[in-house]
């Protein structure tokens, strides 16, 4: 299951993310992964969350970043969300076709895993391929 917070930058998607990986750590029963492009918001997050930062590993495309994804949830089987901060930024990603490709191999991944990934996009709704506008749980 893939969820999408998104809005134009500087709207508060990463608070609404933050506020929802804290409130969700509470309750989880495996653990809780949050890819951010630096460690700023590290002393924000509960240290039950495991913070990584994609800009210290040398992934600079959508393939690579897929790959990375699947690194972490191959090397952790109790892994039971991910929390996704700035995705178009961290998974490299400007060009429609391959924000799809990306969604639909995260859906896959997704479902054969049971991770949850949680997304935060700066795009407004109207701008999102259609593949994501049905993930969308916040717009801001």
């Amino acid at each position: 299951m893939i969820e999408i917070i998104c809005g134009e930058k500087g709207k508060g998607k990463t608070k609404e993310l933050l506020d929802k990986v804290n409130t969700s750590v509470k309750t989880a029963t495996g653990n809780v992964v949050y890819l951010d492009k630096s460690q700023k918001h590290m002393y924000e997050l509960s240290n039950k969350v495991r913070l990584i930062n994609v800009m210290d590993y040398p992934v600079t495309n959508c393939d690579e970043f897929l790959g990375f994804i699947c690194g972490i949830v191959s090397q952790d089987n109790d892994l039971e969300e991910m929390y996704l901060d700035s995705f178009l930024t961290i998974a490299n990603l400007t060009e429609e076709a391959e924000i799809v490709k990306a969604i639909e191999k995260l859906d896959v991944i997704s479902e054969k895993y049971k991770v949850r990934f949680i997304l935060s996009v700066s795009k407004n709704k109207q701008d999102l391929p259609e593949c994501a506008k049905a993930k969308v749980v916040i717009s801001l």
